[in-house]
């Protein structure tokens, strides 16, 4: 089958400009991105500080993904909509400006609720901003998509594996103080966006609100959302209830998610690439599952064991980092739609129908005992190689389009 992926004549012409060798603009956004990925590993170190100093229950805390990650996957639907007719330039400047003021309004928080909700705020700037940031980089940076896909992974990775060492240093000094940190890394990135990304053209076209809904018709598209909404219910497991049953301080659990968040980063551009040349997209996909779930599954039947359950979240982030090159790639080529629109399609899926992971989780351990999410957590992410075996030959043309553009 013949890939679908639109690409432009100037993507389509031989690249040969290594990696590192990008305009000041992609630099720019790439900044941005890493800064906006700290804020989701920023968090980690202090949500057991978050719960004593506020009188919040694990399950309360655990909300603080959810409410994000919810607003997050509603806010993808108008991504391209805003994107399309303010600009990219525009769109990305908006959500870096939210991002700024919810998370400075997150550090004077004086209650869970209040936390709860700015972070809500929060999740809407970052989706304005994620979703265009991609686009942003794939259509800017030099080297065709793929080189792109895995820059902005890079990106995400070393945003999120620096994000826990920053967040337990400040929040060893208070649990206001990453809230505050992301405020001013934003601001400096909002301004660095402003003066080096210049004026990109508006599409042509305009998306409507319904574009995303109609991408989903695509059934390779809507696939590797329910796959991805599967593994977000094993990664939120491990994002949000793990630094309960750690039991470490704030700097301890800072190095712990470094360590995930490096191996995590370092897979996502050296080691993807490799695998996906060797198994292919989704034979690797289905691999990368597997190891998660497996792991998990340890985590659940040692869950008293400390030092099984520290090792056992830095390990993840080996096969986390693989699976999210993989699958964002896949995204890029499932459906003949843009960019931006499959994004937003796939995004909506796994965020919404996603949001309940960490709140679950925290919550079975309150109904049961702290082993459960865990199991949970495996067999949702088992439910994903399922649902990608299913629809397997809805999947059967990734491989081939992934490897004519790379």
């Amino acid at each position: 089958m013949k890939s679908t992926l639109k690409l432009t004549d100037e993507e389509l012409q031989p690249q040969k400009a290594g990696i590192l060798d990008q305009p000041k603009a992609v630099w720019a956004v790439a900044f941005a991105c890493v800064i906006s990925f700290m804020g989701l590993g920023l968090v980690d170190p202090i949500l057991p500080a978050i719960a004593s100093k506020l009188n919040a229950s694990p399950s309360q805390v655990s909300l603080l993904f959810s409410s994000y990650t919810l607003i997050t996957g509603l806010a993808m639907l108008i991504t391209g909509f805003v994107s399309s007719r303010f600009g990219t330039k525009g769109t990305l400047l908006a959500g870096t400006f939210l991002i700024v003021v919810f998370s400075v309004l997150g550090g004077l928080s004086n209650s869970i609720e209040q936390l709860v909700g700015f972070r809500a705020g929060w999740g809407l700037g970052n989706a304005l901003f994620i979703a265009t940031a991609l686009s942003a980089i794939v259509g800017l940076s030099h080297g065709g998509p793929a080189k792109a896909i895995i820059l902005y992974e890079a990106a995400l990775g070393l945003g999120i594996s620096v994000g826990p060492l920053l967040g337990g240093e400040l929040g060893s000094i208070s649990w206001r103080g990453p809230f505050f940190g992301v405020g001013a890394l934003m601001a400096l990135a909002f301004t660095s966006i402003f003066i080096l990304l210049p004026k990109l053209p508006k599409p042509k076209t305009r998306t409507s609100l319904a574009d995303p809904f109609k991408a989903l018709r695509y059934p390779a598209l809507l696939m590797l959302g329910i796959v991805a909404l599967c593994y977000n219910f094993g990664f939120f497991t491990l994002m949000a209830y793990t630094p309960f049953v750690m039991n470490l301080n704030e700097h301890g659990l800072g190095f712990v998610f470094f360590g995930w968040g490096l191996f995590l980063a370092i897979t996502s551009v050296f080691v993807a690439p490799k695998l996906q040349s060797r198994l292919g997209t989704i034979r690797s996909m289905c691999a990368m599952l597997l190891c998660f779930a497996v792991t998990l599954l340890v985590m659940g039947i040692w869950t008293s064991s400390q030092i099984t359950v520290i090792i056992a979240v830095v390990v993840a982030g080996a096969f986390l980092g693989v699976n999210n090159t993989l699958i964002t790639t896949a995204v890029m080529v499932a459906a003949p739609v843009e960019r931006s629109t499959a994004s937003a399609a796939y995004s909506f899926i796994r965020f919404v129908f996603g949001a309940i992971g960490p709140w679950l989780a925290s919550k079975l351990a309150e109904w049961y005992n702290p082993h459960v999410p865990f199991y949970t957590g495996a067999l949702a992410v088992t439910f994903g190689i399922f649902a990608i075996l299913l629809g397997s030959k809805h999947l059967q043309h990734i491989d081939q389009a992934v490897s004519s553009h790379h």
